[in-house]
């Protein structure tokens, strides 16, 4: 019996760190200074299905002088010309390398741009995060049961 409740309270440790870690891996954020008159790329990989939000915040004198844009796989190319605060989202229908694009038109003054973007993976139709979690949940199950079952055919 002690057995089973320290399966059992290991089973919740787990299943409670991995709640954290999924809140942890789902947005990446970065922060660079992009020159007067310089420009940074910044690729992305996705794949199908894949739900992205893209955001990003500058700080500096004439944050007007940014240029964004963006490059599909496919070879086309978003032109989303510039502002201080921006916020972009779309469902990936290609796969490939996407790649951000920032130019700083500016010949004398830097920009400070914190770049923000999460990436949803979906595998058949729920996100990973979730498929992962019910996966961890159905092995978990699988185990006590298979654990009960033993201490039974040894009574």
């Amino acid at each position: 019996m002690a057995n089973l409740r320290r399966l059992t309270i290991n089973a919740l440790v787990i299943l409670a760190l991995l709640g954290v870690l999924i809140g942890l891996g789902q947005a990446t954020m970065t922060m660079f200074n992009l020159e007067g008159g310089g420009e940074k790329a910044h690729p992305i990989g996705l794949i199908v299905e894949d739900r992205v939000l893209i955001q990003y915040k500058l700080v500096g004198e004439n944050v007007s002088a940014l240029r964004f844009s963006m490059s599909f796989p496919n070879g086309t190319k978003r032109d989303f010309s510039g502002s201080g605060d921006f916020s972009y989202n779309f469902i990936c229908d290609t796969e490939g390398e996407y790649v951000l694009h920032f130019v700083n038109t500016d010949q004398a003054k830097d920009i400070q741009v914190t770049l923000d973007y999460e990436i949803q993976h979906y595998i058949f139709g729920i996100p990973q995060m979730l498929f992962m979690a019910i996966i961890v949940v159905f092995a978990c199950v699988i185990g006590v049961a298979a654990f009960v079952m033993m201490g039974r055919t040894y009574r």
